[in-house]
């Protein structure tokens, strides 16, 4: 495989026509490389437009879907950020180059590791990864500018929302198969939220997500 052809041809039959136009985030599609966040098994699956499996029944989003996400959170230089569920660290490194510093959280140890190793060999000082569940263990940098949250929801909780400053993003998959909305939401005041629908997608949950409670009658 000539991989540089193939990252070419993710980010212009992919990428770009799902809307995603801003050229520093394409231009580090190419300075972050995909092929090294991905495990071995599945390299030539690296550039697909697939869900790629991870230890512990995880999967890295679609790349589709990490740079749309990327583009409609606009991180700066100055903000921090929260990662919840770091996978094999590859959104929390597009992140590291946008952000000044990213916490990313992840339940699965051995996940907790690959990132680790990835982050590393890429030479990205500016992330830390933590082992828990980020859903209800924010890190130890609450509020935070920005929350990406690298899996699907049933809800977002309420808890959550109180985790970013005035004027933080939180990127958000919530609902249920087969249509879940992925959206950004704004905290606009104190007690004051705004949330934009970005797409649909249908993507894993979450490993330890909450599960609301479904009554029967």
């Amino acid at each position: 495989m000539n991989i540089e052809q193939a990252r070419f041809n993710m980010i212009e039959q992919q990428i770009r026509p799902w809307n995603v136009l801003d050229t520093e985030i394409l231009d580090l599609l190419h300075v972050v490389k995909r092929e090294q966040f991905v495990p071995a098994a599945y390299q030539n699956l690296a550039f697909a437009d697939v869900e790629i499996p991870l230890p512990g029944g995880e999967a890295m989003f679609a790349p589709k879907i990490e740079a749309r996400i990327m583009e409609e959170l606009k991180v700066r230089k100055h903000e921090t950020v929260l990662e919840i569920g770091t996978g094999s660290g590859y959104m929390a490194a597009l992140l590291a180059h946008r952000a000044a510093k990213v916490t990313t959280v992840e339940i699965n140890p051995e996940s907790v590791e690959l990132a680790k190793k990835n982050l590393a060999r890429a030479g990205i000082s500016t992330v830390t990864v933590e082992q828990g569940n980020g859903v209800v263990e924010f890190g130890k940098g609450a509020p935070y500018d920005v929350i990406v949250i690298s899996g699907a929801l049933e809800v977002l909780p309420e808890e959550l929302l109180k985790q970013v400053k005035p004027g933080g993003r939180i990127a958000a998959i919530v609902g249920q198969p087969p249509v879940m909305e992925a959206s950004i939401i704004t905290r606009t005041g104190d007690n004051a939220w705004s949330t934009v629908k970005v797409f649909e997608t249908n993507v894993k949950y979450l490993t330890g997500a909450p599960v609301p409670s479904h009554f029967q009658f």
